[in-house]
């Protein structure tokens, strides 16, 4: 029996449903989701395997035109997902006419490898606007194979999944076969913390934050996480916080819930504010969190 493994890597503009689809293929929530732009910072391994195959997923930031330096660092992840992959999926709206960024469009269509254009979140339109989306599609990119899906009903999402299958090529696994991420453990402690934080706070707040786990303690009852927010001024670190602690803590209690489930077990958690200024422009802060300078 042959077996075949593959990088899949899922690119397109903010907001588009990657994460989402992602999420749905692998079973489990790795990409946080939010209706924010760039929630997706880093680039993410999702891991599926069978028998015969394995597929490992790549969800990265949406495409924007970056104007700071983790911006860059954003667009570096995606950037490297055209160099790996052996299937590129690129994902748009109903609506969607282009990609934030002419010259990856460009990319996609030099592309020697297959690519599967997915039209998203078609639960939101009418037949005959889909139909003049999948002939556009079609024209702007005339070597992927386009279909139309809804990542979050599950809608053709299994009849691209088999297509994937069949398009990999011939390898061993890349990871163990109960593998599913590339990520520790305390890389999904921060995204946790950090989904809150987009959905509780607003305007430049949740862009500004970077959380660190500085510690994670795991006895056999209950999972112990002391983690830290970073912003860049005093005065986030007050809107933060909140009003007698209580933003803080509405995260905090939010953030365990998801933990908990995620971990199968009981957390106790602890939050704390700090003020690392200019951290988003800063290279030496970048690398230590994580993004990829070289």
């Amino acid at each position: 029996m042959t077996h075949k493994a593959g990088f899949v890597n899922i690119i397109g503009n903010p907001n588009v449903g990657k994460s989402t689809l992602m999420n749905a293929f692998v079973g489990e929530k790795l990409s946080i989701i939010t209706s924010k732009a760039q929630t997706t910072r880093h680039r993410i391994f999702g891991i599926v395997s069978g028998d015969d195959f394995q597929i490992v997923f790549s969800d990265t930031p949406g495409i924007i035109k970056p104007s700071y330096q983790l911006q860059e660092s954003m667009m570096d992840f995606v950037k490297s997902a055209f160099d790996d992959a052996d299937i590129l999926i690129y994902m748009v709206e109903i609506g969607e006419k282009e990609l934030k960024d002419e010259v990856f469009f460009e990319r996609i269509n030099r592309l020697q490898i297959p690519v599967l254009l997915l039209i998203n979140k078609i639960d939101t339109s009418s037949q005959e606007i889909l139909e003049a989306q999948v002939a556009y599609w079609k024209e702007k990119v005339p070597r992927a194979e386009v279909y139309p899906i809804s990542a979050l009903a599950g809608f053709q999402t299994d009849v691209v999944f088999n297509r994937i299958i069949e398009l990999l090529p011939s390898s061993p696994a890349f990871f163990p076969k109960d593998q599913i991420t590339d990520k520790p453990e305390r890389f999904f402690v921060n995204e946790i913390i950090r989904e809150k934080i987009l959905l509780n706070y607003k305007k430049e707040i949740p862009y500004s934050v970077e959380v660190e786990t500085e510690s994670f303690v795991d006895s056999e009852q209950i999972l112990h996480i002391r983690s830290v927010i970073m912003v860049e001024r005093e005065s986030q670190k007050g809107i933060i916080i909140g009003h007698k602690g209580e933003a803080l803590k509405r995260v905090g209690v939010q953030a365990r819930a998801d933990l908990e489930k995620f971990f199968g077990k009981q957390v106790h958690i602890e939050l704390y504010v700090k003020v690392n200024k200019d951290w988003r422009s800063n290279t030496r802060q970048l690398r230590r969190f994580g993004y990829d300078l070289s």
